[in-house]
């Protein structure tokens, strides 16, 4: 609006070009309203006439009065004219617009002028004079389909100043949709934009016909707000219904809308949540006890000393942005898992670490990979993703085998977007600013006195060094090295570190709270707590407590102690549960201290009073029926005559207090599967089994992660990460995030309150269905099976239930059906189905079933026989043919809109000379001077069906470089994939489209592949032309006919009479090679006037093509080296040759 006030202040006409339902008119009436300026408004049609533009016809008192028309009542009154719809009217009655905005002139009907000076005037009559305050706003459609008006900008668009009005940005969008419904749930509203903007986008692409526009969504929103108890999916299906009728727009619909969440096409019943299995009762397991060793020894005192920090940097590095495919997974079922996407990973690449940061209601997912080591990023609501590569970065410090693993951790405000990244074998700390883009390296005061790193040949094991991170959004970590017997920990605010040194040798550090830790001892697993000032004084040298951590089971009387089996926990919660959650899990009225843990014994175990309180700590387990396979015992490899150990890096466990849960991935081998399938059910492929320990409700759920896509190779590396193909991360207070080796995110919900609450909005979208329903009445046939058979068919289609005679029964046996047992395959009739228990399905004998079975196959061989074809040939053929599927889809939607353009001799209305016309006597007893009409050649109405088909020559290059070259830019196989495509959309269109093939190589310049009278009406006889192709380019003789090819082709498509002529080339840009000048290219193309003759360059060695494209004419060339531009280039030509005058 700022940009037409500045126009509009220069005395411009303004003219607003956009698609239907852009909000044009409420942009005017805004625009108009702010300025105070008053309008008139006329909307043009197809039946304008110069006399209905300047005068209007209206009955008084019985008769017919001509007033002035809004035109001219702005013109005297000095208002703004709008006039809408103006592409509708024929171009003739717009350009006498031109006449009045360019000489300030125009002549009524009535005999008035229009005239721009006073001063003209000199007391001549009938003399209106332009107003110096009256302006002019057009509103026009873009011309072509599907709003089918002519291109008023190419007429007319010099003398107005012109402003392109689109779509609003999506924040805009949901602005405005907010003000139309206040009470529509916002997640609705941010669906419905997304999913309009991705529709609009396939648009663009010319995947679907319709742009939908603004005005759609908010008739939607407006629907929702007047009736807030229909689902959105009914609502929704208002406005696309009418595309339901052509099966590929609507599967494209369909998948958008659940792209992003609309659950179309659901039903309220289908929720597949994971099955709930009991969890076993709680066991008080004893007491954890600090300090009272019974040598007297309370606590050992642990000095600590404090450097400064080297900081190395900083380094610029490149962060890459890439755009992420978000889906909404609650499209046609209701599950746990509630969003997933991808990020872009190399086959090579393996996942080693991932960890979440919440920051002003922004979640951010980090992944590291290693090999080679990067790091991914992403805001989880967001639309795009950053990538890091630290190839060059990390040293490699260690020769032989190097497997570095990198852990992430985010860092909190003021830092908010820093992470630090700590690779474990080398223990290099890295500091990342992904807002700045600098990378600086941290140098911790012990390092600097560490030896140099072992060789592979030396007899010690490679050092480990780990980074608990826990409070790292305290901006706050913990460094130790395994085995070692002091912790760092590092203040990055600061830029110290405390080191602590200690009397024992470290296997894992849990950090349960700020100043409270528990160490666990390398050999005997014994556990410590140790106790440090809140803040360490840079001065003086602190002194952090360490105490003995005993576990005494339970009293069994008669002094009798057990000796208990010490387990390190897997996961140790830093927080506490509130007392409520507390009071439900251990199922008494309590409020204490508590920590929250999980390890390979225990589903969970709640130790209460640790680590606050110093008396004795209460332990209460739930335990697992087995132990999980120890992590740290199995022996999986020998490595040069060393054991190395099979100890997964990742624990992939995580506590969400909020929702009373332990959260964990296993492998499908220790999670029990008879118990969550039915017997009959073969266990899906998965990543692994998401297990939710709810101590709320006491119940386990195992929920499958599929199967990741793509897995490295280097299984043996992976299997030192995580004994699962998935990683697990906190995404919320009630929610997880699990990340598979192939590169897939997905969120998953696992709090109940959280659930019940996400799926009654899921309900609420859908609404209720009163549709028709199909009924299955389960019953018991008592009958036995004998021998499949297809059954009898029934002329009448009668419903048949039971028995064994009918084809299309339903709940039978023997015959093909629905529901029943026996039978050789699935037949629907259409009937309510009668179905047989699963159970009674079981009992069908091992020959019967394999009897159907191969009758199956013989009748899915027998169609393959129809067509001639063998299994290997459909395979071939799917090569090609998958690789267009889509391509073949885009160019049957702009076949779909393609519009006549012969002229035909025929009677033109409205003329100011020739014969009388009938039908206009009356209006020339009121004064109307076009009334005749005479025989000349009619430009057809845009939209009017073809009388006679369009002719399309395709000219190949099957010469011998295209299978030469076809090794370096798979040059044949896209001309053949280009081939298929045009053969596959073209079919059934020979009302419209009547198309041949030729081919041109060294042997000749006219071979035939696809004569018009021969269409290719199968699979078969496609592969064979493919073949053919194939086959000539590998035998025939060196040389270029693509001049003579072209020539010919131009002159023999003209014989036959079609409503317009097309010639397009397919060739590689290697005309060069055989001395072909482009000029003498560029005449053939252009040389008959009739014929749209285009050239589309598939191949080229450089920049070949392009240079060869500057040389020809503007628009008749392309470039396409990708088959998947091709339906864009066809479309650009068929529209270029529907707007020219030619």
């Amino acid at each position: 609006m700022e940009d037409m006030l500045k126009d509009f202040l220069l005395g411009e006409h303004l003219l607003l070009v956009g698609n239907q339902g852009v909000g044009k008119n409420k942009i005017v009436d805004r625009f108009l309203h702010l300025l105070n300026r008053p309008r008139e408004y006329i909307q043009l049609h197809r039946d304008t006439t110069v006399q209905t533009l300047t005068l209007q016809p209206s009955v008084k008192d019985g008769l017919i009065v001509y007033e002035d028309s809004p035109l001219v009542k702005a013109v005297k009154l000095g208002h703004i004219l709008v006039v809408d719809e103006a592409d509708k009217a024929p171009t003739n009655v717009t350009c006498i617009l031109k006449t009045l905005v360019e000489n300030g002139e125009m002549i009524l009907a009535d005999g008035r002028r229009i005239v721009a000076n006073s001063a003209n005037v000199n007391g001549r009559e009938n003399v209106v004079v332009i107003h110096p305050d009256f302006r002019m706003i057009v509103l026009a459609n873009r011309p072509g389909f599907p709003f089918l008006g002519n291109d008023f900008f190419g007429t007319l668009g010099d003398i107005f100043s012109c402003h392109a009005v689109d779509n609003p940005k999506p924040h805009s969008e949901l602005e405005m949709l907010r003000q139309y419904g206040p009470n529509v749930p916002e997640p609705i509203l941010q669906k419905l934009v997304a999913a309009f903007g991705e529709l609009r986008s396939l648009a663009d692409q010319g995947i679907i016909n319709y742009p939908y526009s603004t005005r759609e969504v908010v008739n939607i929103v407006k629907h929702l707000q007047k009736f807030p108890t229909e689902g959105l999916s009914s609502v929704v299906r208002n406005v696309f219904d009418f595309d339901s009728y052509n099966n590929d727009m609507r599967e494209i619909l369909i998948n958008t809308l659940h792209k992003y969440g609309i659950p179309i096409g659901a039903k309220p019943t289908s929720v597949q949540l994971a099955k709930e299995l009991t969890l076993p009762e709680q066991t008080f397991m004893g007491y954890w006890t600090i300090g009272q060793a019974r040598s007297g020894m309370q606590k050992l005192l642990c000095p600590v000393e404090t450097h400064h920090i080297d900081i190395k940097g900083p380094a610029l590095i490149n962060i890459q942005e890439y755009p992420i495919e978000r889906h909404e997974e609650r499209s046609l079922n209701f599950t746990e898992e509630c969003a997933s996407w991808r990020i872009p990973l190399d086959e090579i690449n393996i996942i080693c670490d991932i960890a979440t940061s919440h920051e002003n209601e922004q979640n951010t997912l980090y992944v590291v990979t290693c090999n080679p080591a990067s790091l991914y990023f992403m805001n989880m609501t967001g639309k795009s993703g950053f990538f890091v590569d630290f190839f060059d970065i990390f040293p490699r410090t260690a020769n032989g085998v190097w497997h570095p693993f990198v852990t992430v951790a985010p860092l909190g405000s003021p830092l908010k977007g820093q992470v630090v990244l700590h690779e474990q074998q080398s223990n290099v700390i890295l500091l990342l600013d992904t807002t700045g883009r600098a990378l600086h390296r941290l140098i911790l005061p012990s390092e600097k006195f560490t030896s140099k790193k072992p060789f592979w040949w030396n007899k010690e094991e490679a050092e480990t060094y780990k980074m608990c991170k826990e409070f790292s959004h305290k901006n706050w970590l913990v460094f130790y090295k395994e085995k070692g017997n002091s912790l760092t920990v590092l203040d990055v605010l600061e830029g110290r570190t405390h080191t602590i040194s200690l009397p024992i040798n470290l296997k894992t550090v849990f950090l349960v709270a700020e100043d409270k830790w528990l160490l666990v001892e390398s050999k005997t697993n014994q556990k410590y707590l140790l106790t440090k000032p809140a803040h360490i004084e840079s001065e003086g040298s602190g002194v952090c407590q360490l105490y003995v951590l005993k576990e005494e089971p339970p009293s069994t009387g008669f002094g009798v102690t057990q000796e208990t089996e010490f387990s390190i926990p897997h996961k140790i919660s830093s927080d506490q549960l509130s007392s409520e959650h507390l009071s439900s899990a251990v199922e008494q009225k309590i409020a204490s201290p508590n920590r929250i843990l999980s390890d390979e014994k225990n589903y969970a175990t709640i130790v209460v009073g640790f680590p606050d309180l110093m008396s004795p700590s209460e332990v209460y387990s739930w335990k697992r029926p087995s132990s999980l396979h120890k992590r740290s015992g199995t022996d999986t490899s020998f490595y040069r005559g060393k054991k190395k150990r099979g100890t997964p890096k990742q624990s992939n466990c995580v506590t969400l207090l909020d929702t009373n849960q332990v959260v964990r991935i296993l492998p499908p081998g220790e999670v029990p599967l008879k118990d969550i399938y039915p017997k009959d059910v073969t266990p899906p492929q998965t990543s692994g089994y998401i297990e939710v320990t709810d101590l709320q409700s006491k119940k386990l759920r195992y929920i499958p992660i599929p199967r990741s896509e793509s897995l490295s190779p280097y299984t043996t590396w992976l299997s030192t990460i995580s004994d699962t193909d998935a990683l697990l991360a906190e995404w919320d207070k009630s929610g997880v995030v699990t990340v598979d080796m192939g590169g897939h995110i997905r969120l998953w919900e696992t709090g109940l309150e959280r659930l019940q609450r996400s799926l009654m909005e899921w309900r609420n979208m859908i609404g209720q269905d009163d549709r028709n329903m199909q009924i299955t009445i389960n019953r018991d046939s008592g009958e036995d099976v004998s021998s499949p058979k297809h059954g009898k068919e029934d002329p009448d289609n009668m419903p048949h239930v039971g028995g064994n005679t009918w084809a299309g029964g339903t709940g039978g046996r023997d015959t093909a059906g629905l529901g029943g047992k026996g039978g050789p395959y699935r037949l629907d009739a259409g009937h309510t189905v009668y179905q047989v228990s699963q159970a009674e399905k079981d009992a069908v004998p091992e020959e019967v079933k394999r009897a159907a079975r191969e009758m199956g196959q013989r009748a899915f061989q027998q169609r393959l026989k129809e067509i001639q074809m063998s299994e290997y040939d459909a395979a071939t053929y799917e090569r090609f043919s998958g690789a267009v599927r889509r391509q073949v889809h885009s160019l049957r939607i702009i076949l779909d809109n393609l519009q006549a353009k012969g002229k035909e001799r025929q009677w033109l209305r409205h003329q100011a000379t020739g014969e009388l016309d009938d039908a206009k006597i009356i209006d020339g007893l009121t004064g109307e001077k076009a009334i005749y009409k005479r025989r000349g050649e009619l430009e057809p109405q845009l939209g009017s069906p073809q009388q006679k088909p369009k002719r399309l020559r395709l000219v190949v290059d099957v010469s011998g470089s295209m299978y030469r070259f076809n090794r370096m830019d798979g040059r044949l196989e896209r001309t053949m994939e280009a081939v298929c495509m045009v053969m596959e959309a073209f079919e059934n269109y020979e009302e419209k489209f009547q198309y041949d093939i030729v081919g041109h190589s060294g042997d000749g310049y006219n071979i035939g592949l696809v004569p018009m009278n021969k269409i290719p009406k199968d699979n078969k006889q496609r592969l064979e032309i493919l073949k053919t192709m194939h086959a000539h380019s590998q035998f025939c003789m060196s040389g270029d006919h693509t001049l003579e090819g072209t020539e010919h082709a131009i002159k023999e498509i003209v014989k036959e009479e079609a409503d317009e002529y097309f010639v397009i080339v397919l060739s590689d840009a290697n005309l060069s090679r055989y001395g072909i000048h482009p000029a003498k290219f560029a005449q053939i193309l252009t040389r008959d006037p009739q014929v749209n003759a285009f050239a589309i360059f598939i191949g080229s060695l450089g920049d070949q093509a392009t240079r060869l494209q500057r040389t020809l004419p503007a628009g008749r060339s392309f470039v396409a080296m990708d088959t998947k531009d091709i339906p864009q280039i066809l479309q650009q030509i068929f529209t270029s040759t529907m707007l020219s005058s030619v």
